[in-house]
Parts: structure tokens; C-alpha cells; sequence
């Protein structure tokens, strides 16, 4: 088997067409059953081994819904009378001292209405004094939506049609996202990560993957970190693909400042998408919380090389609870914890680039074509 760093001008493209590799990927490493893709399970560590030959560069054809992007920043004023209240309502609540993102978003979608939980909890008008802390909040969540549609930050929240669809399908759904750049559907996304300081071999690697689906028309998402992300998000942009970055970030900052021409490069050629307020700084929990958002974002995570404790194997662990497929590098399998989830359903192990590609397709056949589909994917596991 030829593998990542030693593709040959001689082998066959052909054999590897999205049909045939869907029906060996179908074969060899998983079945579909009432609409769940159930992967076999091996007794060795090798949960998905796929023997699809032939060259990456326009391999296994995927057929890619070709989608219109759209505007990045809708602007409040543009928005219903009604749409503006809800969403300012949301950002007041969002703003409030101590407030729990993920309870505010549960609370609200319950109540189907954001400014019904915002006078719940700080009253509508119901005092006799000046004061009203219910349309004081309101209106200086209003003030802040103004000033970043000026600034050119598109924000969407849970109320929105421009809400990312397949982030309704995670227990960790932020209530709310703010992005720089263009708007796609990316039902047809991908994660590749990896650790920040890569080997050589993995950011070959990692090129070598994300050059392979931008040429297929999948859309690469990383987390614009240094070593595995950066170097996903540059062959993506080089092959002429999209790329999306999800950062553990506000969308003003620039993390790493090394990353700052790359940041605006995928601003002005795919989307940046962060869950914090525009100018929030980096910290310990961000990052973790990004991953969570990453894995939702994607139809699939790609790990390339990742320790034990890193980002990326807890982004393989989140995207199995969410019931994305995990796709793992057969090199990470010198960790024990590659080992032991390449035992797991949905868990595949690829070789090469057109194994890759031919993995992917499998899964982006699995995604649902309806413009109004919520959940980007069928569950592949239940954990």
C-alpha cells in the first residue's frame, strides 16, 4: 500500500470513483441500518482499514452540493421588528453577571422566547422609578448589535436562519456565534487537527489530507492554532478550497499573532466563527469549549496527530458523543488511546489520502440534502 508521503503517477484514478469507493468503505468497514451507519466492530485495534487505490489529486469524486454563500453580517436594522427584540433580548441575558450560557440557551428555546425569560428574570417595567432594568439591558444589547454589523461581524443566534444548523444537533449549542467572512451551508465540512507541535511527518500529513478534500469540494474546518490547524487551513487555501476556523477566540483577536495574515486571508476566502464576544482574549477553558463547537460544526473529525492530553483527542472524544465519525491517521496508533478508539463504532483508520477521500465520501453521502434539515448527520454512535 502506497502511503501519505509516496503517491504514484501510475496508479489507476478510476478505481477509486465515489461509487465504487462508497460500496468497498460500505463493504469492508461499515453498514448502513434504518438510516444509522453502524461500523463494525474488529477484534484488533484496526477498526476501519480501507483499500482504495488510486491518486487523491481529484480522487474519489464526491459530487458536492454547490451552495450560494451569503452575507456574513446581517445587519439589526434589517431584521423584523420582532427577530431584533429576541436577539437583542438574548445578547442582554447572555451579558448579565455570572450567566450560564448553556442554561440561558435552554431556558430560552423552553420558553420559545428570549425576551419572556429576560423580563422573568429582571422584571418588565414593573417598578415605579426611572429605572427599568429590563429596557436598559435591551438597549444596550442593541447598541452592541449596531456597532458590530459596523464593524463587519455577522451574528447569529439560535432564532436565526443563518445559525449554523448542524450546532442545533450538540448538547454544547452556544446560544449565539459571531463569524467574519462568508456564509456557507458547509453540510459537506470536515475537521482536520492535530497537536500544535507537529513532526514533520504530521504536517505532511495533515496537507497531504486537507489538499485531498479541497479538491474534492469539502470544506476543511480547523482551530487556526499553530502546527496541525495552520498547516489544514494553508493547503486548503493553496488547493483553492474553503476553509472554516473556529476559534477559542473573539473575532477581533488574533491567536497566535503569528496566525494574523492567515486569519485574514480566511476571512477573505472562507469564515472565521467564534462562540465568545468579539473581543474576548484566549484562556484555559476557551479553547476546550471551541473544540466542542468545532466537532458540531463538522461532519466528521480528522485527527492527524494528537497526545493524550490534547485538543485534538478531545475533540475525537466530543465528536463521538455528538455522533460524528471519527477518522484517525494509522500513525496515531503508537498512543494507546488511538488503539483503544479505533475499537470503537464509527472509529475509521485510513492510510493514505484516497482512503481519506474515499472514508469521507461514505459519510457525506450519509448527510441529508434538505435545505431545512437541522442535524447535519445522521448518529453514528449513541455513547
Amino acid at each position: 500500500m502506497r502511503r501519505w508521503f509516496s503517491p504514484s503517477r501510475n496508479e489507476p484514478t478510476a478505481a477509486a470513483d465515489a461509487s465504487e469507493a462508497a460500496r468497498q468503505c460500505a463493504g469492508r468497514a461499515a453498514r448502513l441500518d434504518n438510516g444509522v451507519i453502524v461500523a463494525k466492530r474488529k477484534p484488533s485495534y484496526v477498526c476501519t482499514r480501507l483499500r482504495v487505490k488510486g491518486q487523491p489529486k481529484g480522487g474519489a469524486a464526491m459530487s458536492p452540493v454547490s451552495l450560494p454563500p451569503v452575507d456574513s453580517t446581517p445587519r439589526i436594522t434589517d431584521m423584523p421588528e420582532d427577530r431584533q427584540a429576541q436577539v437583542a433580548a438574548l445578547v442582554a441575558l447572555l451579558r448579565q453577571p455570572g450567566a450560564r450560557w448553556t442554561e440561558i440557551a435552554a431556558e430560552v428555546l423552553a420558553e420559545g422566547s428570549a425576551l419572556a425569560v429576560l423580563y422573568r428574570h429582571l422584571g418588565a417595567g414593573e417598578t415605579l422609578f426611572a429605572e427599568d432594568p429590563a429596557r436598559d439591558a435591551l438597549n444596550g444589547a442593541r447598541t452592541e448589535l449596531q456597532a458590530w454589523a459596523a464593524d463587519g461581524i455577522g451574528v447569529h443566534s439560535l432564532f436565526d436562519d443563518t445559525y449554523p444548523a448542524r450546532l442545533r444537533d450538540i448538547h454544547q449549542m452556544p446560544p449565539i456565534v459571531f463569524t467574519r467572512g462568508t456564509l456557507a451551508e458547509d453540510r459537506r465540512a470536515v475537521a482536520v487537527v492535530g497537536t500544535r507541535r507537529p513532526s514533520d511527518q504530521g504536517v505532511g500529513i495533515a496537507e497531504t489530507c486537507a489538499t485531498a478534500l479541497a479538491e474534492s469540494g469539502i470544506t476543511v474546518v480547523s482551530g487556526l492554532a499553530a502546527g496541525i490547524d495552520t498547516a489544514a487551513h494553508t493547503a486548503a487555501l493553496r488547493a483553492g478550497g474553503r476553509t472554516v476556523a473556529v476559534i477559542g477566540t473573539g473575532v477581533n483577536r488574533y491567536y497566535p499573532a503569528t496566525n494574523r495574515a492567515l486569519q485574514d486571508q480566511i476571512v477573505k476566502d472562507g469564515l472565521v466563527l467564534s462562540q465568545f464576544w468579539p473581543d474576548a482574549p484566549p484562556g484555559k477553558h476557551t479553547f476546550p469549549m471551541r473544540n466542542a463547537v468545532m466537532s458540531g460544526y463538522a461532519a466528521a473529525t480528522v485527527v492527524v496527530e494528537a497526545a493524550y492530553r490534547s485538543g485534538a483527542r478531545m475533540q475525537a472524544r466530543l465528536a463521538l458523543q455528538h455522533g460524528r465519525p471519527v477518522v484517525l491517521a494509522d500513525s496515531l496508533l503508537q498512543h494507546d488511546w488511538a488503539r483503544e478508539y479505533a475499537t470503537r463504532p464509527g472509529v475509521y483508520v485510513v492510510s493514505t489520502a484516497n482512503e481519506l477521500v474515499a472514508t469521507v465520501d461514505l459519510i457525506v453521502r450519509q448527510i441529508p440534502d434538505s435545505l431545512q434539515a437541522l442535524e447535519g448527520l445522521p448518529r453514528l454512535v449513541d455513547l
